[in-house]
């Protein structure tokens, strides 16, 4: 099965992709992310796919370039359960904010809504989205 060695791992590809989340919260490109490392956009976007692994200490210059802790990108790896079969609920709800901060939507409202730098106006844009969702499940 020599196929099976060209699959890439389900680690290597939830670190790939919580790399691409933190780049585009931030509004980086591949390109940008690559020079910052000394490397071109294509091993990003392998990095990103999963294709190829990420070394250590190439991870460790992607968290302070991407300015979150090494952590952040096995938050809830494959195979990272507590143990407790409740945590089930715990990662799908998990996973639904992975993906819609990875959708172009939600990037455009998280980026959007950070810049609201006023609490009470913060607020009552959450109060808004409540209220929208309420009259749309009443429909």
């Amino acid at each position: 099965m020599i196929e099976n060695k060209k699959k890439p791992n389900p680690i290597d590809i939830h670190v790939g992709s919580r790399i691409r989340l933190r780049r585009t919260m931030l509004g980086m490109s591949q390109e940008k992310l690559g020079e910052s490392l000394g490397i071109t956009f294509q091993q990003i976007q392998k990095y990103e796919k999963g294709t190829n692994r990420v070394g250590a200490s190439r991870l460790q210059n992607i968290s302070s370039i991407l300015n979150v802790p090494v952590s952040f990108f096995f938050e809830d790896a494959p195979g990272e359960h507590s143990g407790a079969i409740g945590g089930m609920a715990e990662t799908s709800s998990s996973n639904y904010v992975v993906d819609f901060l990875s959708s172009s939507e939600g990037l455009q409202l998280n980026r959007a809504f950070v810049k609201i730098s006023d609490p009470k106006v913060r607020r009552k844009v959450v109060e808004l989205v409540k209220a929208l969702a309420a009259e749309a499940d009443a429909d």
